[in-house]
């Protein structure tokens, strides 16, 4: 059965979702097992967890970061912190091998000189998603989004500047990079509701890296 009831992706190749958004098919795959391995030695360091928003609920999707800083949430808000308040610690450094990624596929997508600073990492489990949102607390907004789908496949819907604009949705397979910048860097996105599934390489779950300029 697929997983994506009809939404059957291109394999390879380049699509333009919309003003400053593009969408590069299987542009991470060849390096996917490797950021698999990375990923479960940044949640060594930082393990899992599953937010709670300022109105007290408690998110579907369980977050680490990596870099300068890490995106939290909690009762006082939205926020980027230089420490992981589950550790006390500083979070994990960016590897060189996510960094160069994000910057390679940012050029690729038309936004040359892209230099992240944070990554957030989300595990999706089966019936895990994400609401249509703005990634809006960054101090940057002249830098683009840059996000990796690693795993199994998921339905990305990229709506517009309104919450209620209409939304086009885009079957995401593991090695999937979405890039969005300029134009549309504030328009409302989100992540329907994982299906239930296995991987070859990364088992029930879908990983996504979303990097960005915070600081």
């Amino acid at each position: 059965m697929d997983l994506f009831d009809g939404l059957e992706p291109p394999q390879g190749g380049r699509e333009q979702m919309a003003p400053g958004a593009v969408l590069l098919r299987g542009r991470a795959s060849g390096c996917g097992a490797a950021l698999l391995d990375v990923i479960a030695g940044i949640a060594a360091e930082a393990p899992f967890r599953r937010m709670v928003t300022p109105g007290g609920f408690t998110m579907s999707v369980a977050m680490t970061n990596c870099g300068a800083a890490g995106w939290v949430t909690d009762r006082r808000g939205y926020r980027y912190a230089a420490q992981d308040p589950q550790t006390g610690r500083p979070w994990p450094a960016m590897p060189d091998v996510f960094a160069r990624l994000a910057q390679e596929a940012a050029a690729e997508a038309g936004y040359p000189g892209f230099r992240p600073d944070v990554c957030l990492i989300n595990r999706y489990e089966p019936g895990a998603k994400m609401a249509l949102h703005q990634d809006k607390d960054e101090r940057d907004f002249a830098s683009p989004i840059v996000s990796v789908s690693l795993g199994l496949p998921a339905v990305f819907r990229f709506g517009g500047a309104r919450r209620a604009d209409p939304v086009v949705k885009y079957p995401l397979r593991h090695g999937d990079v979405v890039v969005w910048g300029g134009e549309s860097r504030l328009w409302f996105h989100g992540i329907d509701a994982l299906k239930p599934g296995a991987h070859p390489l990364a088992g029930p779950v879908r990983f996504n890296l979303t990097f960005r300029k915070a600081l």
